[in-house]
C-alpha cells in the first residue's frame, strides 16, 4: 500500500449538508438581527444535533451568529440571528 500526506485543501468533497437542509439554509439567509425566529418541529435529538451542526457550518461560512433554542416539551427548535 502506497500512502502519502497531502494538503486537505486539495481534496475535493462533493458531499454537502445543503441538500438535506437546503430549506433551512435558505430561511437562515432571510433572518435579521432582532427580527423573527425560525421555528422547526423535530422528532428526536439526533435531528436537532444535525440541524445545529448545519447552522454552525453556515455561521462559519457566512461570518454571522445564528443561535438556537429548544423547546423539549413541544419538540420544537428555534433559530434566531444575533449578528
Amino acid at each position: 500500500m502506497d500512502m502519502k500526506f497531502v494538503d486537505r485543501e486539495k481534496i475535493y468533497s462533493s458531499k454537502k449538508r445543503s441538500s438535506k437542509f437546503k430549506p433551512l439554509l435558505e430561511a437562515l439567509d432571510k433572518l435579521e438581527v432582532g427580527g423573527d425566529a425560525i421555528e422547526i418541529d423535530y422528532e428526536d435529538d439526533k435531528s436537532v444535533n444535525s440541524m445545529r451542526t448545519a447552522v454552525y457550518q453556515y455561521n462559519q461560512e457566512k461570518g454571522v451568529k445564528i443561535k438556537s433554542g429548544k423547546d423539549s416539551e413541544n419538540k420544537k427548535i428555534y433559530f434566531y440571528r444575533e449578528r
